[in-house]
């Protein structure tokens, strides 16, 4: 559940901080507001399955281990960098959510075989993709849509994908 937090938690920041634009205020607002609301879906799941599980997880293996962190060096010399190298590039400023999506995809890809869990692979294909495709945005007269298409909808992404995986899991709980 904690990675499905996080995953919430920037979904919502992804959503909050790139609805606007060509996004009329009424959309952006109800979007940031949903946003929101199910980051704090998340989080009360969150909370039952931390009070749930308290006892069992003392026995179980972290999920942070060496492959973890790998991923995570490699990550964030990638965004950081290629940000770098955009703005050397000239490259207009919409698309660092595009290169951020597309970096922050390709990490969930890369955890999958190394949690042995391929469900993380399904958002992040999503948000590679996603960043991709504002990555080609920022290069056309299209680049006021790069915060709409890597950012709203790669939070809109991870959002939903923490909602699903959080209610299956809760209701696997439950039964």
């Amino acid at each position: 559940m904690t990675g499905l937090l996080v995953g919430a938690v920037f979904g919502a920041v992804f959503v909050v901080v790139n609805a606007h634009g060509p996004l009329g205020p009424v959309t952006a607002n109800l979007l940031r507001a949903a946003a929101c609301l199910a980051a704090a879906g998340v989080l009360a799941m969150w909370f039952r399955a931390v009070r749930a599980e308290r006892p069992a997880a003392a026995g179980r293996r972290g999920m942070f281990g060496p492959g973890y962190l790998a991923v995570v060096v490699v990550e964030a010399v990638l965004l950081f960098g290629g940000l770098r190298v955009l703005a050397a590039l000239g490259r207009p400023e919409e698309g660092n959510v595009a290169w951020v999506a597309f970096v922050v995809g390709v990490h969930f890809v890369a955890l999958a075989p190394i949690w042995k869990d391929w469900s993380i692979a399904v958002p992040g294909v999503a948000l590679t993709l996603l960043g991709a495709g504002g990555l080609v945005l920022a290069a056309t007269a299209a680049v006021a849509w790069v915060p709409v298409v890597s950012g709203v909808l790669s939070g809109v992404v991870l959002l939903a994908g923490s909602l699903t995986l959080g209610l299956r899991g809760t209701a696997r709980a439950a039964a």
